[in-house]
């Protein structure tokens, strides 16, 4: 004999396991590996952001050999943001996200997997869209030569929507970001000298119109070296949380 009560018990229960699952899933893993380069875990695929991390002694217990993303998003030209690009994107094969600039610089170079785009422009790549925004810095290759314009990105799933800045000052183009996007957090730098600083970074979450930012760009040199204390202190006053990462280590949002 069928028994129709016991099928209906169970099913919900099934369903609702499965649902509980997935939400925790969705959620990012971000690894940080020091300066401005993190590896974000997103709806299955990995994003790297701008790789400087061989060249970083603060960085050393870090094999850029085991870093295998499925795509690494360029911000500009400098080498404290594009030095393992090469052979990271070659050992992953992964595509790259920049300017037309960068994408064409690492052809020559055998990288053949790059997406160029310019400010203001979109892409879909089926698990997340991307927005190249503007950012305010210069942008060179280690060679001196020219390498486009210094942007920042707004990366968006139907699950979450974060802002990755790159390296850049204060400017009121970041108003426009919030009237296209409700971000979850940021990745903005705060190291101050080449960049924004910790007051100027507390008013661009505001711009941007969000309450939780991951610091970057800090640390790494001396003429970009913070007082802990006093930003956290900075963002908290304003009610935003900081969070500043440790060098190789995943934390979850």
């Amino acid at each position: 004999m069928y028994n129709y009560e016991k099928s209906v018990y169970y099913q919900p229960r099934i369903v609702f396991r499965f649902e509980f699952y997935s939400l925790i899933k969705l959620r990012p893993n971000i690894t940080y590996y020091g300066h401005s380069c993190f590896l974000v875990e997103l709806s299955g695929k990995n994003i790297l952001f701008d790789p400087f991390i061989s060249p970083n002694p603060k960085a050393s217990m870090i094999d850029i050999s085991t870093i295998k993303p499925d795509l690494v998003v360029i911000s500009h030209g400098h080498g404290d943001h594009i030095a393992d690009a090469v052979s990271i994107c070659k050992q992953s094969q992964a595509q790259v996200i920049s300017v037309y600039e960068i994408t064409e610089w690492l052809s020559a170079q055998g990288v053949t997997n790059g997406l160029p785009m310019n400010i203001g422009g979109s892409i879909n790549l089926g698990f997340c869209s991307i927005k190249m925004v503007k950012a305010e810095h210069s942008s060179s290759f280690p060679d001196g030569s020219y390498a486009g314009s210094a942007v920042g990105f707004v990366i968006k799933t139907p699950e979450v929507c974060f802002y990755y800045a790159g390296d850049t000052a204060l400017t009121l183009d970041m108003q426009l970001i919030p009237l296209e996007y409700e971000l979850d957090f940021a990745f903005l730098p705060i190291g101050d000298n080449f960049t924004m600083g910790i007051s100027d970074a507390v008013k661009a979450a505001k711009l941007i119109d969000s309450k939780k930012i991951i610091g970057m760009h800090f640390d790494t040199f001396t003429p970009i070296e913070i007082d802990h204390k006093s930003a956290y202190a900075s963002f908290s006053d304003a009610s935003i949380q900081l969070i500043l990462p440790l060098i190789n280590q995943t934390f979850e949002l």
